[in-house]
């Protein structure tokens, strides 16, 4: 059952899914001050509740998030680093700040700010009605929230480049093609997907999504000269845990047949 959080987000929990929908449908979920504030809170709830694993990442209607409301940024005269109360919600950095997986389900367009949504979510899944594209220099603005740096790690730079510097659009098969999304599918069936990896992804044990998502994205940010012995001095330190937990187990057990014994 969804629950509203904010007036903008529905939130609904199942089976250690939660499921995030930007619920903005007539703006086609465009980013204003209210759904950024209700997405942070979405995504912070789901991060402090220990009954949540996997976290999918939707828009309701025909589109993901078609950006940053300019409707909104017009009327602000373009003060995006303030608003009535003196902060700007950093939605991107709540995605980041999540612990657990983000598989973005992408329907319909994901523009701009929404493409950089849709970047930084861990995982995407495509509706073959989905398409990606970065007008920033068509609105003038330089992107500020990870687009320039995360769409040529995904995609290479000279593509990265082709789209940043047209402004043209991406469709979800050509997504698939350059390895931007790791499906593509009918839309009727993209939340099926989505769930289908999040279930996927609960088949490993529960400690190991944060610690893979983690070591993944903290190697990813270095050099592979740093990130190999970070990995390394990981996996022991990990291992050395797992030890000492299994020898504190060995432990407790000999003292309870000990105890048996005694009193039997």
């Amino acid at each position: 059952m969804s629950q509203p959080i904010g007036s903008t987000v529905l939130y609904e929990v199942e089976d250690a899914i939660a499921t995030i929908t930007m619920n903005r449908p007539e703006a086609r979920n465009a980013l204003s001050m209210a759904l950024q504030r209700d997405l942070s809170a979405a995504l912070a709830r789901a991060d402090a509740d220990d009954a949540v694993r996997v976290v999918i990442l939707t828009g309701a209607g025909k589109a993901f998030t078609a950006g940053v409301d300019l409707k909104e940024f017009g009327q602000i005269g373009g003060q995006t680093e303030g608003d009535a109360d003196g902060e700007r919600p950093d939605i991107w950095q709540a995605i980041e700040a999540c612990t657990k997986p983000i598989i973005g389900a992408v329907n319909g367009p994901a523009i701009t700010g929404g493409f950089e949504v849709a970047l930084a979510c861990d995982v995407l899944v495509a509706g073959r009605s989905a398409r990606f594209a970065d007008t920033h220099g068509r609105v003038g603005v330089l992107p500020g929230a990870g687009l320039s740096q995360r769409l040529s790690r995904a995609i290479g730079i000279y593509r990265a480049k082709y789209l940043s510097l047209t402004g043209n659009f991406l469709d979800g098969q050509t997504a698939f093609d350059w390895g931007l999304v790791s499906h593509v599918v009918d839309d009727d069936t993209l939340m099926e997907t989505a769930g289908q990896i999040a279930r996927d992804m609960l088949g490993l044990q529960p400690h190991m999504l944060p610690a893979m998502k983690k070591v993944i994205d903290d190697g990813f940010a270095m050099t592979f000269g740093d990130a190999m012995p970070m990995e390394s001095e990981r996996s022991r330190a990990q291992i050395r845990e797992a030890d000492a937990w299994r020898g504190a187990g060995e432990a407790f057990s000999g003292v309870r047949d000990r105890g048996r014994e005694q009193n039997g």
